[in-house]
């Protein structure tokens, strides 16, 4: 495993002595790894889980941006990837031992239920809470106007190395466009596009061969445990440094379709 350095520049933000920690999610065994992680160093941590959107939500809204064919094939291997997951059971279990995570709920933590991270319910807790820090993993986007009533650092984690692999699995795609040196993932801060927000840390992995679609996000997650750390640690401080990102081509991925899936499969065992 290799973390980038992180380049010395001008901080981004200032210090402070308040150190709550809010992390926005939707909740699941992944993110919890996150969650479990950042509450081991950071003691005033507290967690808002937003409801996930509806599989009809989600069909829609991909509709509109890629169309229908599209978004049906997408739909299909998100839920082959689902009910895929007792198959790998094993290898996900594999994972969990090595990097020594946890994905089980910390049931002493203080959580908040709500519908959705970009509704006014969300924004009083923020104003309730006055965190220091918001940490997101696994949750919608926010809009412009959510992260404008967020007065702290906003980060993100992803599953994949920005700018090259922003959007949806990262890790896969990596590996299909033969780029597994970049197979990893990344903490930014957040602004209103979709990971396009300054690089603070990345960690890159090398895949087993036992590894697909299935346990990419697993993997990333457990192996970017610290970076969630350091990066919250350097916002607490005010010491966010953001990479320089030119030399690397952004572009954003979506899900493979479940024919492009299959194909790659077959094709380059790629799963």
């Amino acid at each position: 495993m290799t973390e980038m350095t992180v380049d010395k520049q001008q901080p981004a933000s200032a210090g402070a002595t308040n150190t709550r920690v809010v992390v926005v999610t939707q909740g699941g065994p992944n993110p919890e790894i996150l969650v479990n992680a950042l509450r081991h160093h950071f003691s005033d941590l507290i967690v808002i889980e937003e409801l996930p959107e509806s599989k009809g939500q989600m069909l829609r809204q991909k509709a509109r941006r890629l169309g229908w064919s599209v978004a049906v094939g997408q739909i299909a291997t998100m839920a082959v990837s689902k009910f895929g997951k007792p198959f790998v059971r094993k290898r996900a279990q594999a994972i969990i031992e090595e990097f020594r995570v946890n994905t089980r709920p910390d049931p002493s933590l203080r959580r908040f239920k709500i519908d959705n991270a970009n509704g006014p319910e969300f924004e009083r807790h923020i104003a309730e809470l006055k965190p220091a820090v918001v940490f997101l993993v696994s949750c919608r986007l926010l809009k412009r106007s959510t992260l404008e009533a967020i007065p702290c650092p906003v980060l993100n984690f992803h599953a994949g190395i920005n700018p090259a692999y922003r959007g949806q699995q990262g890790g896969y795609w990596s590996r299909v466009m033969r780029d597994e040196e970049n197979f990893g993932a990344t903490v930014h801060l957040v602004d209103a596009g979709v990971d396009t927000g300054d690089v603070l840390y990345q960690v890159r992995v090398t895949p087993s061969k036992r590894d697909t679609m299935h346990t990419y996000p697993l993997l990333l997650t457990a192996a970017g445990t610290g970076i969630a750390v350091r990066a919250v640690g350097a916002a607490l401080s005010g010491e966010v440094y953001p990479q320089e990102m030119t030399s690397m081509k952004s572009r954003q991925w979506y899900h493979p379709t479940i024919w492009t899936w299959v194909w790659n499969g077959i094709s380059h065992g790629i799963w």
